[in-house]
């Protein structure tokens, strides 16, 4: 491999990015088995304490509303596909040419050969 290609890789970074590819399915699910979880996990301690708090009537039914409406909150969001990420990817850009020679007068002095001065 040419040096010139090795220290261009080195000073980048970020890999550039060929594709915007979803995450897998199998880590789609695993995402929202965690959630679903959760949300369950939520829900049974919410249950425990509306039975905690009966003496308490404003804050146990509270705690049951919370309980029951928690099961259906955790199938819609289990059921639900990730939201696509915007994301600004690392995508190729050729670098800009060189502006100097887009100046006439440089690029007429760089073309045009030195003048010779005789005595």
């Amino acid at each position: 491999m040419a040096s010139s290609e090795q220290s261009a890789r080195s000073r980048r970074a970020e890999p550039v990015l060929i594709t915007e590819a979803a995450p897998s399915l199998t880590e789609q699910h695993a995402a929202r088995k965690r959630r679903y979880v959760l949300t369950m996990g939520v829900r049974l301690i919410s249950v425990v304490l509306a039975a905690a708090f009966y003496q308490t009537l404003w804050l146990a039914i509270f705690f049951a509303v919370v309980g029951t409406v928690l099961p259906w909150i955790a199938v819609v969001m289990a059921n639900d596909a990730p939201p696509k990420k915007r994301v600004d990817p690392n995508r190729y850009r050729p670098s800009p040419p060189d502006r100097i020679l887009d100046d006439p007068a440089v690029a007429r002095r760089a073309i045009e050969p030195a003048r010779v001065i005789e005595h």
